[in-house]
């Protein structure tokens, strides 16, 4: 099994970068959130300069918040640092766009953009389509080495859902999945394999990869009820922001603790403002910390029973029973400011 870190994208990710690749890592993701972090990009290039094996990726870029000749272009560029070691993880936008106040993008858009970046990457001319006009586009001098589409750029789709997969599968992508609960994620993971056997994908080219964030507990019960807090609770925070933020709604019958927490959210968004972008609050932080408000709601209990969070042993059981199942990268998320953790990971991934 492969193992990764994904870390929410600032100037000095490259070195936390740099000591996943010490320490043995395959891969990194770089968040794409553009109100949120620094640019993924430039992120990614520092990366790229000051390592020589670990693999870049973006997790996820979203298509509707850059044009593709500028996608593919930042692509190539980072392939020319890095050749051969960049992944291109796309989705339909989750905190990039709900920072914005928008939904996903529709999943005949995604394979469109998908397309023309790849294309472009192979050195093809395109059909584009800017301002209600459509031209014909393509890198013009690649020849002079600025840039580097010889070397390929692999493809990783996240697909939450049914269709989304298909598709994945239909575009033989690799496949990004997010989530804790072991049961769940093998299930999503066998949804997965049947589309890429519906659509004639050879088995040895399907990669999966699941994300995680949590906390490795090691520590007295006090220690780990703050490390639970500061490594792990501001994923348990992203499930009320998807409730909150009128994306998606609050679903029936949540469990009772949970459902209670709802109910104590909602008098908090009645006063976030501006009153027409409420999204402005309910994402600040948004899996980088809790806001103050949220400290008060969120428990250490809720975000263990919430989050890919335990001790080494149970960690160990809980990876070798995704890697058993069919997962081949598990891609642990880095809290801003808790950067640390890497080291513990890496002691519970050499033991898995």
């Amino acid at each position: 099994m492969e193992f990764a870190v994904a870390v929410a994208s600032e100037t000095d990710s490259w070195k936390h970068v740099k000591r996943a690749e010490e320490l043995g890592f395959h891969s990194s993701w770089f968040y794409d959130t553009q109100l949120l972090n620094p640019d993924v990009f430039i992120c990614m290039a520092l990366a790229a300069a000051n390592t020589s094996s670990i693999r870049l990726g973006t997790g996820v870029l979203i298509p509707s918040n850059r044009i593709e000749p500028v996608t593919a272009n930042a692509f190539a560029t980072l392939n020319k640092l890095a050749p051969g070691r960049i992944d291109f993880g796309v989705g339909t936008g989750f905190t990039g766009r709900r920072t914005m106040g928008l939904k996903p993008i529709a999943l005949a858009k995604m394979k469109r953009y998908i397309e023309r970046v790849q294309s472009m990457l192979l050195g093809e001319t395109i059909e584009w389509d800017l301002e209600g006009q459509v031209r014909k586009i393509r890198f013009l001098n690649p020849d002079l080495g600025l840039i580097n589409i010889d070397d390929p750029v692999d493809l990783h789709i996240s697909a939450m859902g049914p269709k989304a997969r298909r598709l994945a599968a239909e575009m033989k992508a690799g496949w990004l999945n997010f989530g804790n609960d072991p049961v769940s994620l093998v299930r999503e993971l066998q949804d997965m394999q049947q589309a890429w056997q519906g659509t004639g994908v050879d088995e040895a080219a399907q990669h999966s990869t699941v994300f995680a964030l949590g906390a490795v507990l090691s520590g007295t019960d006090a220690e780990n009820r703050q490390k639970l807090m500061a490594q792990a609770a501001p994923w348990t925070a992203v499930m009320f922001h998807n409730m909150l933020d009128g994306v998606m709604p609050v679903p029936l019958n949540l469990p009772e603790d949970i459902s209670a927490i709802v109910d104590e959210y909602q008098p908090l968004l009645k006063d976030y403002q501006p009153e027409d972008a409420k999204y402005l609050t309910i994402h600040r932080g948004h899996l980088m910390f809790l806001r103050e408000e949220e400290k008060k709601l969120i428990t250490p209990e809720l975000v263990q029973a919430t989050s890919f969070s335990g001790s080494s042993d149970e960690l160990v059981d809980r990876i070798r029973q995704l890697g058993e199942a069919g997962y081949n990268q598990i891609a642990i998320q880095l809290v801003h400011g808790q950067e640390s953790a890497l080291e513990e990971w890496a002691d519970v991934f050499e033991r898995v």
